[in-house]
């Protein structure tokens, strides 16, 4: 089998198991936060570190709910068999990258790692979505440019894999809809959420052996559990988050 083929198969699997990866990151996370230096008298992240990751994750939440937000119906979607493309997108972030949602994946995988405070931490997670994403972009850019030929050709020769050309900006063809971020997009907040709690208590237990969580983390942490509930009944049992054309 050519190896473009075989890298094209590769993409196509991991796409499809894509959601056992940031388990896998976390344990990496945890094992580097375990061996941090400079810990402090009260067990747990340090307060200036994990603002500091939560600023770059929120940073991921936010270009992944400016990419959902303004795609129509068809594309950026949360398909798990397959590639989906009812139509080639290539304005708004997609002016500047062709590859945003990763770009966002990444930021999100970042914050833990930052919040963990060991550079190793960060090297971990760089070389996983260097490894990981490089076959599923490869899958999904072989499968656009079958799709779309010419037109797909004339956008990817100018526009960045991940690293953004902001110069290249154009506006989105469709307006920005709220609404389709939280029905998309419920499950990133909460995930992102758990991520920073679980790494936090795997750090309370390796310090002190004590498995509990500080009430500022359990307060966040049922406030994220509700919000994301309440987003998932209306997702699914209601209309009130359905835009037409998303």
């Amino acid at each position: 089998m050519p190896l473009s083929e075989e890298l094209e198969q590769h993409g196509a699997w991991l796409f499809r198991h894509r959601s056992f990866v940031p388990p896998a990151l976390l344990a990496g996370i945890v094992a580097a936060a375990a061996e941090r230096p400079g810990r402090d008298a009260v067990p747990g992240l340090e307060s200036a570190w994990v603002l500091a990751g939560m600023g770059v994750a929120v940073g991921g939440l936010l270009v992944r709910a400016a990419v959902i937000g303004s795609a129509p119906a068809g594309t950026s979607g949360k398909n798990r068999s397959g590639q989906v493309a009812a139509s080639l997108t290539t304005t708004g972030l997609y002016s500047v990258v062709r590859h945003p949602l990763y770009l966002g994946n990444l930021l999100l995988w970042l914050g833990p790692a930052i919040a963990a405070a060991t550079w190793w931490g960060v090297g971990i997670v760089a070389l996983g979505f260097a490894l990981y994403y490089e076959r599923i972009m490869f899958a999904e850019e072989a499968f656009l440019r079958r799709t779309f030929g010419a037109d797909y050709l004339a956008w990817a020769g100018s526009t960045p894999a991940i690293l953004p050309a902001v110069s290249r900006w154009r506006r989105p063809a469709l307006p920005f809809s709220f609404r389709t971020v939280l029905r998309q997009e419920y499950y990133a907040f909460f995930s992102t959420g758990l991520m920073f709690a679980l790494l936090e208590l795997a750090t309370v237990w390796r310090e002190s052996g004590r498995v509990s969580l500080p009430s500022e983390w359990l307060a966040g942490l049922v406030f994220l559990s509700a919000l994301a509930g309440t987003l998932r009944f209306l997702q699914r049992y209601t209309r009130v988050l359905n835009v037409e054309g998303r």
